[in-house]
């Protein structure tokens, strides 16, 4: 049988060698102290805090992108604030320009080319002869005209001979009143042919003449459409052929469309200049000749006729031109650019930023400068406008601003969020 440890503990040998029985007290286990204590609750306690700070700022982060979330389903606009107008009064409106006088050439006889004498590009003066024709039917028929008129001319003579006897035996009583009459009536008859035949005549020189192919006034030959030997048809029968084409450009003449805006400042007397892109840093003075006094109902615009010097030919006609009119000055109108127009069915808006919301406001344009607006009514100097604004803004959206231009000093708090 083994012997306990305790057993052991208790038995104990003595220095002479004998076992003395002795009790063994059993040791205490060690007690926590109140220092212990304390540092076990402050322990606690920051491990509290911890948690619940932990957990009130997972509450705040949540807190925090929730709104963040919010603002960012906002959408942000850039606004500009409408400027006053810097346009200068007048009006630059696109036009073309055409010779004074232009005018196709034809023949007005039947034939053959025989010479020309004028080429493109040339000058010719009024009266000046451009062309020939050969007419051989023409001549052929002037020839059998003038025949019959001759014919005509010597029974009208007989006739009246006749006529003049009758009347003197008619007071002798030696021919009858009634032969008398058929004498009478019988020259008056040849009488009316020698007049038809001499019309005829007329005529055919008048178709003879017409061989000769004259400038009807001064001007340059800008097209030439036929040459030696070909066939010249009056258009009797036919689609008559150009032969030239003749422009008058000592002055020149400009059509410019005027919208209906503008009319009533365009005065018939009025001054007008011309600018071309071939002449940078010039411009022609003009003359406004008339107009056509309706407003034309497709396009909304009157048309001009401005009456333009060209002495030296520097004008060609068919250049694209801008024509500048004076208008009367309206220092109330504002500038806005064209990139803050909105194009409805309801008519032309601009989005106006009121509060943090979207209002479509109606404007009304006065000119168009291209990349800028004159609007001449529906916003204000101090109005936010929504620049570049997307094609489904609505009235009453909320958005928010995220940069201004041209903010005015004093800004009312329209316009502000």
């Amino acid at each position: 049988m083994t012997t306990s440890t305790a057993e052991k503990n208790a038995t104990e040998t003595h220095p002479s060698g004998e076992y003395t029985s002795q009790p063994v007290i059993p040791s205490e286990e060690p007690r926590l102290t109140r220092g212990s204590w304390i540092g076990m609750v402050v322990v606690a306690a920051i491990v509290a805090g911890v948690v619940i700070f932990g957990v009130l700022a997972r509450r705040g982060s949540e807190h925090s992108l929730a709104k963040e979330t919010a603002a960012s389903a906002i959408p942000s606009v850039n606004v500009v604030y409408p400027t006053p107008s810097t346009l200068s009064p007048e009006i630059a409106l696109p036009g073309n320009t055409q010779a004074f006088m232009d005018t196709p050439i034809y023949s007005r006889t039947n034939g053959y080319l025989r010479n020309w004498y004028f080429d493109i590009g040339a000058h010719v003066g009024k009266g000046q002869l451009m062309a020939q024709i050969e007419t051989p039917e023409v001549d052929q028929q002037l020839q059998v005209a003038q025949a019959d008129l001759k014919s005509a001319q010597a029974n009208l003579d007989l006739a009246n001979t006749t006529s003049g006897r009758y009347q003197n035996l008619l007071k002798t009583n030696s021919v009858s009143k009634q032969e008398t009459d058929v004498a009478v009536s019988d020259a008056a008859a040849k009488k009316a042919a020698v007049d038809a035949s001499m019309a005829n005549v007329r005529r055919l020189e008048q178709l003879q003449s017409f061989e000769k192919v004259y400038a009807p006034f001064d001007g340059i030959v800008t097209a030439r459409n036929t040459d030696v030997g070909r066939l010249i048809s009056a258009g009797q029968n036919t689609t008559p052929q150009e032969l030239f084409h003749l422009a008058a450009i000592g002055k020149i003449r400009v059509y410019v469309a005027v919208p209906e805006s503008y009319s009533a400042a365009i005065k018939v007397g009025g001054k007008a200049t011309l600018t071309l892109d071939e002449y940078p840093g010039r411009s022609f003075e003009g003359t406004i000749a008339r107009n056509s006094n309706a407003i034309d109902q497709a396009s909304r615009t009157l048309n001009v006729e401005v009456d333009v010097d060209n002495p030296k030919a520097e004008l060609l006609p068919g250049a694209y031109v801008f024509v500048h009119f004076k208008v009367p000055e309206r220092a109330a109108n504002l500038m806005l650019p064209s990139n803050t127009l909105l194009f409805r069915s309801e008519g032309l808006r601009v989005g106006v930023v009121r509060d943090g919301r979207v209002q479509l406001t109606p404007v009304k344009i006065g000119r168009d400068a291209g990349a800028t607006v004159e609007i001449a009514s529906g916003v204000t100097a101090n109005d936010a406008v929504i620049l570049d604004p997307s094609d489904s803004l609505t009235s009453g959206q909320e958005v928010q601003i995220a940069n201004r231009v041209n903010q005015p000093a004093t800004p009312t708090k329209a316009g502000t969020k």
